[in-house]
């Protein structure tokens, strides 16, 4: 459970990090000057999630969002070039909000395509349809790739004279998440444990693209709260570039012959948070019971 709130189950925080507000945890509390007002009916959640979905796909800049009487004003992206780094790459730097899934992997499809989805595949995503409180996000599990959420995360590259070995794609949302991608020009290990996030290998694509290369995943995740499934067959190749100052584009291919009839490829915009905002601390605890500890109803009841 998030501590001292409901966590996204219930409606908490997710007005106001999607749509990256200065918002408080709870009252009469204060960080770094930037307040955020927590929004804690479910039917908030029905509103402003959509309309984030909908942002995180190019759809424009939001206006003032009105819930509970607080108005929410999402700044719009800082204009401009995007900034390289001393030897002329991209430099990813900032907190992002968007950049993958989130109530459906088909939005990211190219206008008129559809999802190559497997017989077993529809069926199983029927049944999730019947179960959505099966979501194993819901029960504070990795949201695996290319699965976002409403809260932001941050590329951790090593800004240092020498290359990087390592990078690390943090996550505000669901214990903290992380990702490791490995910048030493290694390949995959012969025989990979399956894992929520898989064992990923990075590169840079003349100075302006990084491109992730990912196996080893599990199959318990789901690609959205619609249910997408994918099998442990699934590869993916992730390409992020920063066209401008205040957006990056992930354009994922995923290659999974275990729930798909052919690969396909999914593209996503994330929008730049504005300067002072920060990760905060998230705490969510497997089986936490739709923040029913904070007196909060489960809405799947």
């Amino acid at each position: 459970m998030h501590e001292s709130s409901v966590d996204e189950r219930g409606g908490g925080r997710i007005a106001g990090r999607a749509f990256a507000a200065r918002t408080v945890e709870n009252a009469g509390h204060r960080r770094g000057g930037n307040v955020r007002h927590l929004l804690v009916l479910v039917g908030v959640v029905a509103i402003a999630l959509p309309m984030f979905a909908s942002a995180q796909n190019g759809a424009g800049a939001l206006g003032p969002v009105n819930a509970l009487g607080q108005e929410v004003e999402r700044i719009p992206p800082p204009t401009g070039p995007a900034p390289r780094l001393p030897d002329g790459t991209i430099d990813l730097d900032g907190l992002w909000a968007g950049g993958g899934s989130l109530f459906d992997i088909a939005a990211g499809l190219p206008k008129g395509e559809t999802l190559p989805l497997l017989p077993a595949s529809i069926e199983l995503m029927k049944f999730r349809a019947e179960n959505p409180w099966n979501d194993p996000h819901l029960w504070c599990l990795p949201m695996g790739v290319p699965r976002t959420t409403p809260y932001p995360f941050r590329f951790l590259p090593n800004h240092t004279h020498k290359p990087a070995t390592h990078m690390f794609i943090v996550h505000e949302g669901n214990i903290h998440s992380y990702r490791q991608i490995f910048m030493d020009g290694r390949g995959h290990p012969e025989f990979v444990d399956p894992s929520w996030y898989g064992h990923s290998i990075g590169s840079w694509e003349n100075k302006d693209t990084l491109v992730i290369d990912t196996i080893g995943f599990n199959d318990k995740f789901w690609f959205d709260f619609k249910g997408t499934p994918h099998t442990e067959q699934l590869h993916t190749i992730e390409r992020w570039t920063r066209p401008d100052l205040g957006h990056l584009v992930n354009a994922v291919t995923i290659d999974d012959p275990g729930a798909y009839s052919r690969p396909f490829t999914v593209s996503f915009e994330a929008r730049l948070n504005p300067p002072g905002d920060e990760i905060m601390e998230y705490i969510c605890q497997e089986n936490n019971q739709y923040g029913v500890a904070g007196g909060h109803p489960n809405p799947f009841q």
